[in-house]
């Protein structure tokens, strides 16, 4: 009796089964380690030593024959799981059939090392119970780990893949991921940086970082408000309106200083102040433009106290330059250096490229200031283009209604009004400036061309009696009386 005790223990205690504990080894790594041990002990079974003895089936036939896996791949696979593990446990001579396409290989040849197949490429659920995969590519082990870099964060996150954003534990590393949110151009993707920054950051913090990051600020108010989470948005917005209010009443400051060097200075500093992009860029253009004007005072200044040119001579400045707008800037610029080259600073063509100044803008511009001088010729020129074909032609961007009437606030000759009324589409707007302006050759071809004989004999009377317009006219009648004979 004790006998048979002591063999039951000896049993129980050499058991090669492991007893039940509590630790948590149910992840997908232990899983693995399991299958890869199941797979070890089979090979144990069939051991490479035993290649002398000679296996047969029920049937007779040799295990591993090319009848036998014939026979094996035709039999019934019916077979329950744990009659398969007590025979292969007992070193039965019965293993498990693979599916037709690997029906010519024997399981004992593939626990022998003669074949090897990649889980992969069998697509029959019943070879993977029995084979199981014992590691899976490392792509998908790359959403546990640390892998992944902001910016690769944020493209899986396009994609639609979950992705842990808490492996971000600094705050540099969270900006990071926040700009390459915003630098992808996809709401949903800022917007899930921003709930994550949200949840992980002090609100100070995370308020000062959106101040500079205009973007960010606009989503998450956005996300706030129809979230409902008020008291949190009254929070940022009440922020941003004090950090607006601060860094507007500090770029005034600009105003209250004098000196012009010490004024550019200052508004070199602004450039640094967390405004948005666009507030940021007329801070450099403002910055620029002073810059530029105390190169062109100084210089010009030089020229009209040694009346070395004809211009300061004959048109004496009557204001600095210095501080003016930038419109100012730019008929300064055509009045006074309308020729230079494109390359010197108070160049017009620089300042235009300089600044971006819209060509309607420009046109006028430069039109008000050469017609200021009398200067036609440059007038012309001014819209006057040329086709790849070499042909010429005028064309105003800002509409020759408008040319002419800057012409005759400027006291233009009728002759050079005459020549852009003409260039009028419209037929009514070009009589009425042609009748407001004088201009008898204008309305008299009009009428002509419309073939209008009572508003000609009409205005015959407002001519002068005995004149080359009144002549003109009457040709003009005569000939629709002949022709109409």
């Amino acid at each position: 009796m004790s006998r048979a005790r002591a063999d039951e223990e000896e049993y129980w205690h050499s058991s090669k089964f492991r007893a039940f504990t509590f630790d948590d080894e149910d992840d997908e790594l232990s899983q693995l380690k399991e299958s890869k041990r199941a797979v070890n002990s089979l090979r144990d079974i069939v051991d490479d030593d035993d290649d002398d003895l000679e296996r047969v089936s029920w049937s007779g036939e040799p295990v591993g024959s090319i009848s036998w896996s014939i026979k094996e791949t035709a039999s019934s696979s019916t077979s329950s799981l744990e009659g398969r593990d007590s025979s292969l446990q007992k070193g039965s001579s019965s293993y498990a059939a693979f599916p037709k396409q690997v029906s010519s290989y024997s399981l004992s040849s593939l626990f022998k090392g003669e074949l090897y197949l990649s889980l992969s490429a069998l697509s029959d659920t019943g070879v993977k119970n029995y084979a199981p995969e014992l590691r899976r590519p490392k792509a998908e082990y790359k959403d546990y780990s640390s892998d992944w870099s902001p910016k690769d964060t944020v493209r899986r996150m396009q994609r639609g893949k979950v992705c842990s954003l808490e492996r971000f534990r600094s705050l540099q590393d969270k900006l990071v991921l926040l700009d390459e949110a915003v630098a992808g151009h996809d709401g949903n993707v800022i917007t899930a940086v921003l709930i994550f920054l949200k949840r992980t950051l002090r609100r100070e913090i995370l308020f000062r970082e959106l101040e500079v990051r205009q973007v960010a600020l606009c989503h998450l108010i956005h996300f706030l408000k129809e979230t409902g989470e008020q008291k949190l948005l009254l929070d940022l917005l009440r922020l941003c309106f004090f950090s607006l209010s601060l860094q507007l009443s500090q770029y005034r400051e600009h105003l209250n200083i004098q000196d012009v060097e010490k004024r550019r200075e200052f508004l070199k500093g602004c450039i640094g102040l967390p405004f948005s992009a666009e507030d940021t860029s007329h801070i450099q253009d403002h910055y620029t433009l002073l810059e530029r004007q105390i190169i062109i005072e100084a210089n010009d200044r030089h020229l009209e106290t040694a009346g070395q040119s004809e211009i300061f001579r004959k048109y004496p400045r009557k204001a600095s330059i210095l501080n003016m707008p930038l419109v100012t800037t730019l008929f300064y610029s055509c009045f006074y250096h309308y020729t230079e080259a494109e390359g010197t600073f108070s160049s017009p063509t620089n300042l235009k490229k300089t600044f971006k100044i819209p060509d309607k803008q420009y046109v006028l511009t430069a039109l008000a200031a050469r017609a200021k001088l009398r200067a036609w010729d440059d007038v012309d020129a001014l819209f006057t283009t040329k086709n790849w074909l070499g042909y010429t032609k005028k064309k105003a961007p800002i509409g020759f209604h408008r040319v002419v009437e800057i012409l005759q606030r400027n006291n233009a000759p009728v002759q050079v009004l005459q020549e852009y009324v003409r260039l009028v589409e419209d037929v009514e707007t070009r009589l009425n400036l042609a009748t407001k302006y004088k201009c008898h050759d204008v309305v008299i071809e009009t009428y002509r061309d419309l073939k209008d004989r009572i508003q000609l004999t009409a205005y015959k009377c407002k001519v002068e009696r005995g004149s080359a317009d009144e002549e003109k006219i009457n040709s003009i009648l005569n000939n629709m009386v002949r022709n109409a004979y």
